[in-house]
């Protein structure tokens, strides 16, 4: 099912990579939340070819919400991201990428994140690793704060929440630099391999960040919540990092 999911990924990225940069129809499902043609026909490529090969399954996808196997409580459930980063996508910044994932019985057991703009393929099974095009990743050796490069992401709702601003604050003023890249999938994937040091964001859903999390664990990082506790893709906020600055990034995040 992972050789399933990266080719139906690098199917979908194919999708979006011939779309970028001619979209001429983007719809608002927010103030700020935006959907293009590209999310819709990436999805229904996706959505199609999972229930060609596997119609038992149930999946639960940013565009059109669950299946109607959701309802039959299926053991094995899609989590799908056609296009994360569609403000990105639709501005023409070339940051965005297909997220893919299979929770089986409450657990996320694989998860793939494509980029076509790079033609990065990033990839994880539980217990088995993660790699990037097929070679392992491992996440960073920081272990100072002060020197570690983190990313976070905007919530489409981030001028309701005071309590970010003061985070990112923060940690401007304790890490050696904070990045915003738009994609949250492309983040956590990026903590894996080591060219981010720790995430955090909250008002994400699960297609954002379920093959992500898989992803950093797999590579040999953390993810959790805010204070530690163990991390649902079901609930927000999250905190990812490569393990050795978690701590002093949750001290962070409780600080005033």
């Amino acid at each position: 099912m992972l050789d399933f999911a990266v080719q139906t990924a690098r199917e979908a990225g194919r999708i979006l990579a011939e779309r970028f940069g001619r979209i001429t129809e983007v719809s608002h499902k927010g103030e700020i939340d935006l959907v293009t043609e590209a999310d819709l026909a990436s999805e229904r490529f996706i959505v199609e070819r999972i229930k060609n090969h596997y119609p038992r399954h149930a999946i639960i996808a940013e565009e059109s919400g669950r299946s109607d196997a959701s309802e039959r409580r299926s053991d094995y459930v899609w989590i799908v991201d056609p296009l994360d980063g569609t403000t990105n996508y639709a501005h023409g910044y070339p940051v965005f990428a297909v997220s893919i994932a299979l929770e089986y019985r409450g657990e996320i057991v694989l998860g793939v994140v494509y980029d076509p703009m790079r033609d990065e393929m990033f990839a994880a099974e539980r217990g088995a690793g993660a790699t990037l095009n097929g070679r392992c990743i491992r996440v960073s050796d920081v272990e100072d704060l002060n020197k570690a490069m983190l990313c976070t992401g905007f919530p489409y709702d981030v001028r309701e929440r005071g309590e970010f601003a003061r985070h990112f604050r923060n940690f401007i003023m304790a890490a050696q630099a904070v990045r915003r890249d738009g994609s949250a999938a492309l983040d956590l994937a990026y903590v894996a391999c080591g060219r981010f040091d720790g995430f955090w964001e909250e008002g994400l859903n699960p297609w954002d960040v379920a093959a992500g999390a898989l992803l950093v664990e797999e590579a040999g990082g953390r993810v959790t919540d805010y204070e530690g506790h163990s991390f649902s893709i079901y609930r927000a906020p999250v905190l990812a990092s490569n393990g050795l600055i978690h701590e002093a990034m949750m001290r962070v995040l409780v600080a005033p």
